[in-house]
């Protein structure tokens, strides 16, 4: 059986890491809907355009902004799948059943204080998109990317009253989605704290563990 599975969590619970990686180890094809999202504002299609509004001011992207992209995306697909940053509430959760049989659901679980500090410190390399953060992962020279020596940027959406917005609107709108997996029997909690290999561990065994 393949694996269609959704990655829930808090901005800044360490998703996207954590994804990246479940992939690879996995053998899933990785469907991101915030990179989905940032690379559409950057080309600024006509949905790029709309989105970057509500991104920048901290609120979710409209659901049917959302729902083309990750429609295609899946159709075209054979095998398992990752879906980070989709579905964020319970009507694009019943979209979702329209267009894949969703079999696992992991919830990273993290402090709020914890999130906020580690998505203001967060900075983008400009040109290859890869992440750092001013404490737990610096460059080695200040500003300048060690992969590919792009310029590094915070992001507009990654500024303390902005992560403050998201987190609200996530507790409103997201969190339900845990309850709503949780009834079908296929949602894993995974303490989402400590160092991100930890991490990693935890939620692989809590995987193998639902998969036996």
């Amino acid at each position: 059986m393949d694996m269609k599975m959704v990655l829930l969590g808090a901005p800044g619970s360490g998703k996207g890491t954590q994804a990246k990686r479940l992939c690879q180890e996995l053998g899933l094809t990785l469907i991101s809907t915030g990179d989905l999202l940032r690379e559409a504002v950057r080309n600024n299609t006509p949905l790029g355009v709309k989105a970057k509004g509500f991104m920048d001011a901290g609120k979710l992207v409209p659901d049917e902004l959302v729902i083309g992209l990750i429609r295609e995306k899946v159709s075209g697909l054979d095998g398992g799948f990752l879906l980070d940053g989709f579905p964020r509430n319970l009507e694009q959760a019943r979209m979702l059943d329209e267009i894949a049989d969703i079999n696992l659901a992991v919830n990273l679980d993290v402090d709020e204080q914890i999130i906020v500090d580690r998505i203001v410190n967060r900075r983008s390399c400009k040109q290859c998109n890869e992440v750092y953060h001013l404490i737990a992962k610096p460059t080695r020279m200040e500003g300048v990317c060690d992969k590919c020596g792009g310029e590094l940027y915070q992001r507009t959406d990654d500024t303390e009253a902005v992560v403050r917005e998201r987190l609200r609107v996530y507790k409103e709108r997201t969190l339900p989605l845990a309850e709503f997996y949780s009834q079908r029997g296929i949602l894993v909690d995974v303490d989402g704290q400590g160092e991100i290999d930890d991490v990693y561990d935890r939620i692989l065994a809590a995987i193998n563990k639902f998969k036996n």
